[in-house]
């Protein structure tokens, strides 16, 4: 990596950081106050008037230092650009609004079509995941790395949910983790998924079909941090969506017999 590029990415590394946080702290005090609307997208889709204020804090934030950057959201949509930052202002909405405490902030930033720099906040627990492209990845400033686990029968697997695949397929990866005795969780929020497993929390990460605000800023948090991600920018990932396949190396092959999904 030249050092410009490192610079260009440590920079906006850095304002990434400081907006996530500022836009965590916003969505926790109205998380805790629960004092705001509601309304649906479509079926199991919602969006709160917190997501719509926290993503225009986000917006409002990077367009100041970096306003030739382009910027797609989840809430207000966008172009792509050379360089442009991938946004979900709360991932995990439904966790959010039911008030249970497991939903982040995710900030990602996609380069010459390279995911280039990860940073999600987990106002609940006060946890900010941090990866630039080269730079390795870390949790609180300290590195973080995922696991090593290679055995299913000691391994936690997050699996997640929708409605735009056919429900056999779901089904069908859920039964053969249980019977090879993988345990698996559905959490509710991909973001904060892939986080976990950056830090070797969970080892692994999987559904069929997913945003790209979801997932972008996890993509290079679990790359820097030694696992492996598959090509999410195929087939117009960044637009279109596309599956989300990431583990920790050694259950790569497991993962992709109970998942179906060639690597």
């Amino acid at each position: 990596m030249s050092n410009a590029n490192e610079a260009l990415l440590s920079a906006r590394r850095r304002v990434a950081e400081a907006a996530a946080r500022e836009a965590g702290k916003l969505a926790l005090d109205r998380f805790r106050n629960r004092r705001f609307t509601v309304e649906a997208k479509g079926t199991q889709d919602f969006v709160s008037e917190v997501d719509k204020e926290t993503e225009k804090l986000i917006r409002t934030r990077l367009a100041a230092v970096f306003p030739e950057d382009g910027f797609i959201g989840e809430e207000t949509g966008g172009t792509p650009e050379r360089i442009v930052w991938v946004v979900d202002p709360i991932d995990g909405t439904h966790n959010f609004v039911r008030g249970i405490g497991f939903w982040c902030v995710s900030i990602g930033l996609v380069v010459d079509g390279r995911p280039s720099v990860g940073v999600i906040y987990d106002p609940i627990q006060d946890e900010l995941y941090s990866a630039a492209a080269g730079q390795g990845a870390t949790l609180n400033g300290e590195p973080i790395s995922v696991s090593t686990t290679t055995e299913p029968t000691e391994a936690v697997v997050a699996i997640g949910a929708n409605f735009r695949k056919p429900a056999e397929l779901h089904v069908n990866t859920i039964a053969t983790l249980f019977e090879e005795r993988c345990s698996h969780r559905g959490q509710g929020a991909g973001a904060l998924s892939l986080a976990l497993v950056s830090a070797g929390r969970l080892d692994g990460y999987f559904e069929n079909h997913i945003n790209s605000w979801d997932v972008m800023a996890g993509i290079v948090l679990i790359a820097e941090a030694g696992g492996f991600v598959n090509d999410f920018m195929a087939d117009n990932g960044l637009m279109e969506g596309n599956t989300i396949f990431a583990c920790t190396p050694g259950l790569k092959g497991f993962l992709s017999k109970a998942t179906g999904f060639v690597c």
